[in-house]
């Protein structure tokens, strides 16, 4: 557990943090540039001290102002992966890999190699590797720190999109492999989609919403971030059942189905899907005969005119879920809190 409850001011900026982090899963620090991001995990790593204030990681002081306490960076147990890699040139990566490697990681060397990939890269030197192969190198040598945390600043943001494709499934099984905490620096909100758990936004150095990636993503305080034609909902899941003849997967959403295009994922196993806004349809009663294959029962939570268009949040098995609607479609439909209605979805909009 990570509790934070700190103030510090860099310049014209202050930053002030009161909140508890679980110690597992990935915790992405969402927000625009200047928002605190950078200076928030610098306060944690020991980069930086705030000049109040406490930050206290699994019962342990990292920082006490009123007892004057605070750790050097390197007595914290905290890895920290850079926007660059930061890897020695001289040395080749396995010589990377075991600088500052703890007793207690000698065993676990292979299993992490493997799982990050790089076995055939141990006896190249870091001017031979391409940007995503330096930052799993970077990566791999924080973990082998044995850190109760692990810091990551944008890990992705100098890559080019063919390298960012290569690296997000490395992170995303580190995620379910390794179960050391993550808080995830991050203005992509691609990124934030297929790796966290949870989202904290900052705003202007405050904690502006804080919580499980599906209940902030759904909520109003993302709208500003999401440009109009990328408003939308992201659900978990589960895997229920396959469709090999049409290449489609059904998805349980509590007590309702959802069909997708095919997943290779076994039965009970969670997934994680994104719906436009824009793909989401209402009628008031459900049809008979029509080519749209998910139709849920929802009710009607909130009505939002945004840009001359009305955003509809609705619950659909206790999810949130977002529709976007014309004003004209919502008088001709009386839309309206409390209303039941059904929600149309085509499962090729749907993406996982």
């Amino acid at each position: 557990m990570l509790e934070l409850d700190f103030t510090q001011t860099l310049g014209s900026h202050c930053l002030q943090i009161r909140e508890t982090l679980p110690s597992s899963g990935i915790t992405a620090i969402f927000g625009v540039s200047g928002a605190g991001k950078t200076s928030l995990i610098n306060a944690i790593s020991g980069l930086t001290r705030p000049q109040a204030g406490r930050i206290v990681l699994n019962g342990r002081v990292l920082n006490d102002t009123a007892q004057r306490i605070c750790l050097a960076p390197e007595q914290r147990r905290i890895g920290y992966v850079f926007q660059d890699a930061r890897l020695f040139p001289h040395y080749k990566v396995r010589g990377n890999l075991q600088y500052g490697m703890a007793k207690s990681m000698v065993s676990q060397f292979d299993k992490l190699v493997e799982l990050l990939g790089i076995a055939p890269l141990l006896d190249r030197l870091p001017g031979r590797l391409s940007g995503g192969e330096k930052q799993r190198v970077a990566i791999g040598r924080a973990l082998l720190t044995a850190p109760e945390l692990l810091l990551l600043d944008e890990p992705l943001a100098s890559l080019d999109i063919p390298r960012k494709r290569e690296l997000l499934p490395y992170l995303q099984r580190l995620a379910q492999e390794i179960h050391i905490p993550m808080l995830y620096v991050s203005h992509s909100l691609d990124e934030i989609q297929h790796l966290a758990d949870r989202v904290l936004v900052l705003e202007a150095g405050k904690v502006k919403a804080f919580g499980p990636l599906e209940e902030v993503w759904s909520s109003s305080v993302m709208h500003p971030w999401l440009p109009t034609e990328q408003q939308s909902t992201i659900l978990s899941a589960t895997v229920a059942a396959q469709h090999p003849q049409y290449a489609m997967t059904a998805l349980t959403l509590g007590d309702q189905m959802l069909w997708v295009n095919r997943l290779d994922r076994p039965a009970g196993e969670s997934a994680r899907i994104r719906i436009q806004a824009s793909d989401v349809s209402l009628v008031l009663a459900q049809p008979s005969a029509t080519s749209i294959r998910n139709i849920l029962r929802a009710e009607v939570v909130q009505c939002l005119e945004v840009n001359g268009q009305i955003e509809v949040q609705l619950r659909v098995s206790g999810h949130p879920l977002w529709a976007r609607i014309s004003p004209w479609a919502r008088d001709d439909l009386a839309i309206a809190p409390g209303q039941q209605v059904f929600a149309q979805i085509k499962s090729v909009s749907i993406a996982a």
